[in-house]
């Protein structure tokens, strides 16, 4: 038997038992009871996710590519977004319902902006990053989520190791990735998307595209007539538009110029490392060289199990030595010795005059500029001074795989947001100079030092018949406001003495 709601208040003045009496004794055979959906569900409403604040330093970030919306759980893939400095993985802060996008991709959100709104539980609105709108309404219906156009898979950079050629077969026009406006003006032009190659995000086709193809073909008509003409290239300026790592650095290397510089340039002795590198490439840990099998005839772990090294993946494995690894462990052993070269800028606050501090770190952090496809990144390499010359050249070899791959897959956790002290850059791998200028950026530490390419050259000042010496450029550049010129030339030296006697480094035990 079905009651109605009024059923429950149609007798106030009878007992409960004489209510159903009443109730059972009705000449309808059907009665309705109600219940009420605002007192049994939990109140929704409506929170604004805003971008916070991700790094030191970055005051506006790009939208990559939403991840798939609609219901989503705590901690779950929101978006991905990139700064000047990296991508980031943006997660949701709790249970809800994405209703609306603010940034579509492509777009750029500064930090506080709202990037989406989500509709949660009343209980579980206590997110810092998140604004309340209004309350919920149950009968409005959720806007349309899907994205314009689908995002195309990661592409690997043409000099990666698993990158694959595309295939030579014919393509349809429907699989090239361009705008609903873009395909109606390329129909209305009588052009074949499929012969184009995009400019855009993800190899997508722009309009200017298509422009440029139609004036191709009307200067290759216009200059050689007939069906066997060459393609001509227009001679037209084209204008185009940094992106946001190369937009990044033009920003920082302005704000260098507020830096004072002391600049210091030197050569070091590498002959004795040149000496040392054979030895060291033909003991490689097998876990970074796997080509190379060990030969023992008896196990190591037949009494006990023996320490066993944590897998290390391809993409940190490598088979020679560089003299760049080296050069990083004797860099980090030279700043253990001067904490000055270990301490980072902390501004000063306006209740406290204004005056800056210095904080001095336990360890050695080194960044590395890294050049890639879409500008130059500076990840770090962490405690340098606590690893193995074969575990820095394991970072190095995996952090420029993420550099190579397209876009660039370096992510907060190679680049945290508190940086390195010192910057390395290795200008020698890519050209025959022996010197540079490095700029140091705000934010990238209180130095940095540029390497040149070793040659090998005739030294007379230990002897007067001379020998033949390996040596390389180093030049540095250090924050004035925070180095003294002395102090740089003598840390300099200290870093000599390590390279110059790599002996040291067995004495102290790496």
């Amino acid at each position: 038997m079905k009651l109605r709601s009024t059923d429950l208040f149609i007798f106030p003045a009878l007992a409960p038992h004489a209510i159903l009496i009443r109730l059972l004794t009705r000449s309808t055979a059907v009665s309705h009871f109600h219940t009420f959906q605002p007192c049994l569900s939990s109140r929704k409403i409506l929170q604004n996710f805003k971008l916070a604040d991700i790094g030191e330093g970055i005051t506006e970030c790009e939208v990559i590519k939403w991840c798939e919306l609609g219901t989503i759980k705590s901690f779950e893939p929101l978006c991905e977004v990139q700064s000047d400095k990296a991508s980031v993985e943006i997660t949701s802060p709790f249970d809800g319902v994405v209703k609306e996008i603010l940034v579509k991709e492509g777009g750029v959100a500064k930090v506080g902006q709202g990037l989406c709104v989500i509709e949660v539980d009343e209980e579980l609105s206590d997110s810092g990053s998140v604004e309340q709108i209004e309350p919920a309404s149950s009968d409005a219906p959720a806007p349309s989520l899907r994205p314009e156009e689908p995002s195309a898979p990661k592409r690997l950079h043409p000099m990666d190791p698993n990158y694959l050629p595309p295939p030579t077969s014919n393509v349809s026009p429907d699989d090239v990735l361009a705008k609903p406006s873009v395909r109606h003006y390329a129909r209305q032009s009588k052009v074949d998307l499929a012969l184009l190659s995009g400019s855009g995000r993800d190899r997508r086709i722009e309009k200017k595209d298509i422009d440029i193809f139609l004036s191709q073909q009307a200067s290759s008509v216009s200059i050689h007539p007939g069906p066997a003409a060459p393609r001509v290239q227009a001679e037209q300026d084209v204008v185009v538009e940094l992106g946001r790592t190369r937009y990044g650095m033009w920003k920082a290397m302005t704000q260098s110029l507020e830096i004072p510089h002391f600049s210091h340039s030197t050569s070091l002795d590498i002959t004795s490392l040149h000496s040392l590198l054979p030895t060291l490439n033909s003991h490689i840990p097998g876990y970074y060289n796997p080509s190379k099998s060990s030969s023992l005839p008896i196990n190591p772990s037949a009494l006990h199990p023996a320490p066993s090294h944590s897998p290390v993946p391809e993409s940190a494995q490598f088979t020679r030595l560089t003299y760049l690894p080296i050069l990083l462990k004797t860099l980090a052993k030279a700043m253990m010795a001067w904490p000055v070269l270990r301490s980072s800028i902390t501004p000063g606050s306006a209740n406290g005059g204004g005056k800056p501090t210095l904080t001095i770190r336990p360890h050695a952090d080194i960044a590395v500029a890294l050049s890639t496809t879409t500008g130059l990144y500076t990840p770090v390499v962490p405690h340098a001074d606590t690893h193995s010359i074969y575990s820095l050249s394991s970072q190095l070899k995996h952090l420029s795989f993420l550099g190579r791959q397209v876009p660039c897959a370096l992510t907060m956790n190679e680049m945290p947001k508190r940086g390195a002290t010192v910057t390395i850059s290795n200008v020698g791998a890519i050209c025959d100079g022996e010197y540079a200028h490095p700029a140091l950026a705000p934010g990238g530490g209180i130095a940095i030092v540029a390497i040149g390419r070793a040659r090998w050259v005739w030294d007379v000042s230990k002897s007067d018949h001379g020998e033949r010496r390996l040596k390389v450029g180093v030049s540095w550049s250090a924050d004035h406001r925070v180095l003294e010129g002395a102090e740089l030339v003598a840390f300099v030296e200290t870093w000599r003495a390590y390279v110059e006697a790599p002996e040291r480094l067995i004495g102290e035990a790496i």
